[in-house]
């Protein structure tokens, strides 16, 4: 069940009037693309739009797949609520190891950063969000100093918090072996070695019913709230691995309903 906090805010954005019916949203219009350095990244953003906060997003794929136009409703849902959306495409393995792929994802912010002003969105109002790989590379990114000036973050459904615990507890299987396959790089590309001494930006973390998800998510909530950070655990069992990102922004969308609550109470 979702904690207490995540009903709250639930229940709050339930009663906002901009998340009703996709019926009403504006028809969504086509990003605008520009290259980074590394990779391409699309900016989602309404005609006019002026000083909005911006939602980041790093797709999944164990590292190896997905693309940015892979978004589903979240650019409509979040342009008719008052957002900026941005998605980026990075390297993939096995040409680009997981440590390139976390620069990809910095050199993508930095430029987001320095360009988003032009777009209508506030630089300083960045909320970093990623699903499965993405939120891997957005919880380590973020945690590790490397997204500076992040207002928030969004993580979605990942057990790579913590490589070393993950291996202890029999996880370290499938895409994570092949991934993670050598265990003097876990400390570096875990997120949980970057979390201590200091708060950190407010983190909603959701997590789906897919094996293991639950445990390591409440483990690293549990690691930020230590620091004094804000924390927002969404106990989204009732999802798959993958409905819980396809579902984003769909009319009724329980973790929807959160997020749009933990957004407005984080930047507006």
């Amino acid at each position: 069940m979702i904690d207490r906090r995540s009903l709250i805010l639930a229940s709050m954005a339930a009663m906002l009037p901009l998340g009703a019916s996709a019926a009403r949203r504006p028809r969504q219009s086509a990003p605008k693309t520009f290259d980074y350095g590394p990779a391409k990244l699309d900016i989602y953003a309404s005609d006019g739009a002026s000083g909005l906060p911006v939602v980041f997003f790093v797709h999944g794929g164990t590292w190896q797949f997905g693309k940015r136009s892979q978004v589903d409703a979240k650019p409509a849902f979040l342009l008719a609520n008052g957002f900026c959306f941005v998605s980026i495409d990075y390297r993939m393995l096995p040409k680009a190891d997981v440590a390139t792929q976390a620069d990809d994802v910095e050199k993508a912010y930095a430029y987001i950063r320095a360009n988003i002003a032009q777009h209508g969105g506030d630089p300083n109002r960045i909320v970093g969000m990623g699903h499965s790989a993405g939120c891997h590379l957005i919880a380590l990114t973020g945690m590790r100093g490397g997204l500076p000036g992040v207002a928030a973050f969004i993580l979605d459904d990942t057990r790579a918090y913590d490589l070393a615990a993950l291996a202890k507890n029999g996880g370290m299987v499938r895409a994570y072996a092949r991934v993670f396959s050598d265990p003097s790089q876990w400390a570096a590309l875990s997120p949980a070695s970057y979390v201590g001494g200091h708060k950190h930006p407010p983190t909603l973390i959701a997590y789906s019913r897919a094996s293991g998800r639950g445990e390591a998510s409440k483990a690293f909530a549990e690691r930020l709230r230590a620091t004094g950070t804000m924390v927002t655990l969404f106990d989204g069992s009732a999802y798959t691995h993958m409905s819980i990102n396809r579902d984003f922004g769909e009319d009724g969308d329980a973790l929807t309903a959160a997020a749009l609550a933990f957004l407005k109470s984080t930047v507006g």
